[in-house]
């Protein structure tokens, strides 16, 4: 990655392993995609769809080959956002302007959970472009475009100049917009003339064939960003819209190290950054052993678990036959870790083994007499709730103060407490338990 790309916000593609293969996707990507039938085109641009929704950034996306009925269709329940845009250019443009494609604008469009705006003459690229930046100004955020596709240009506006001049102007305006565009190509249909000039303008390229009944993909291009796999074809398989390379679909069926090592860390509590401090490597290493796109050396398989509190074999353990014990020993338990917070102010124990598979997970948490937390005890996405068991403590959440006694339940939907705080001289203990 370079100094500039590091500046820009990171963006995942929705697939983890092309994310890794790529080195990323930045805000200002140009994306372009050359696409054969088979290819599975389509399924790459719904896991962009869909991580772009997940985050409330607004998607647009730019029809020339499909009518407003077939998107909706074609993406279902995705489509029902109020994020989710389509900028028609079919129905006056390959659809000729006919009745069965209007038809769906005799519905309301103020009941649609999304937004339908036809672009009058798509004949017309300066049109075209009017209507791109035009929903562009009404949208805030980093916008993400689909636009589908070049092929469709070239066939509704007569040649490869047309679109090459669209594209050359286009291009660097999204680029200086913030957003990312996915362009779609069909590689048979164009001259390398214009393949060679598109390419020179977009930050990255990345090429879908099919070989031998095998999908594969290959990056073309990746625009400052130390991505090792140029030129590399990578095989992969798609099962409705779950795009699943060789490597990583193999490798949970052999064995799922990765899921194991991440389960103990949310457990103890530690973020990748914590957990790859405390065991010597770097975030980016914990980050692709727990995707299983790498396995770690030996030394450093013993350096997680010692980090994480366990033995090392507990990383191949039977977890079902222990997740069906009902009595658990007090000596079952582990020390919790709160590398974040001050090591003379809280210390606590996780309850449950921690190779246990249970869907909640424990603790017993002393907070020491006179002490504040500038944060919450966990980085936890999920529900939450605590029972406080001795003592006195004083909560901040959303800057409002809460004082607690001993029987009193805080209970966490969203929220996250700010600061915690014993102002007493005996320590507070509290029963603790978080919800996968």
């Amino acid at each position: 990655m370079t100094l500039e790309n590091s500046k820009k916000k990171r963006v995942s593609s929705g697939i983890a392993q092309l994310d890794n293969l790529l080195g990323d996707l930045y805000i200002g990507d140009n994306v372009l995609w050359y696409e054969d039938a088979g290819s599975f085109c389509s399924a790459f641009c719904v896991n962009f769809i869909r991580e772009s929704l997940a985050n409330k950034k607004p998607i647009i996306y730019v029809s020339f080959d499909r009518s407003p009925k077939n998107v909706v269709t074609f993406l279902g329940p995705l489509a029902e956002n109020q994020n989710f845009t389509i900028l028609d250019c079919f129905t006056n443009g390959k659809g000729d302007k006919s009745e069965v494609f209007n038809k769906i604008y005799e519905k309301d469009g103020a009941q649609w959970p999304h937004q339908i705006i036809k672009v009058n003459e798509p004949t017309n690229p300066s049109q075209v472009s009017e209507a791109i930046y035009g929903v562009h100004g009404h949208l805030s955020g980093d916008i993400r475009f689909i636009i589908d596709s070049l092929t469709g240009m070239q066939d509704l506006w007569g040649g490869e100049e047309q679109v090459l001049k669209f594209y050359v102007r286009t291009c660097p305006r999204l680029y200086e917009l913030e957003t990312i565009a996915y362009w779609i190509i069909e590689k048979s249909a164009h001259s390398n003339r214009l393949k060679a000039n598109i390419n020179k303008i977009a930050q990255v390229a990345i090429d879908l064939s099919v070989k031998n009944g095998r999908p594969s993909l290959k990056i073309l291009k990746a625009e400052k960003r130390n991505s090792k796999f140029l030129n590399e074809p990578h095989t992969y398989s798609c099962e409705d819209t779950d795009i699943n390379f060789d490597l990583q679909r193999n490798l949970p069926d052999r064995f799922d190290l990765g899921t194991i090592i991440k389960n103990f860390r949310k457990k103890q509590g530690l973020s990748q950054k914590e957990l790859a401090e405390k065991t010597g490597v770097t975030p980016s290493s914990i980050s692709q052993v727990e995707k299983n796109l790498i396995y770690p050396s030996l030394p450093a398989l013993f350096r997680i678990a010692e980090s994480l509190s366990v033995d090392v074999s507990t990383f191949f353990a039977d977890f079902s036959k222990l997740s069906q014990n009902v009595l658990h020993r007090g000596i079952d338990g582990v020390k919790a870790t709160f590398d974040h917070l001050p090591k003379d102010a809280i210390e606590g124990e996780l309850l449950l083994p921690p190779d246990m598979d249970a869907a909640v997970a424990p603790y017993r948490i002393r907070i020491l007499p006179g002490r504040k937390l500038s944060r919450h005890f966990f980085n936890h996405k999920g529900e939450e709730f605590g029972y406080l068991l001795s003592g006195k403590l004083t909560v901040r959440i959303k800057n409002q103060s809460h004082e607690l006694g001993v029987g009193d339940i805080v209970y966490l939907r969203k929220d996250t407490p700010d600061q915690w705080e014993n102002t007493s001289d005996t320590p507070a203990e509290v029963l603790w338990i978080t919800l996968k």
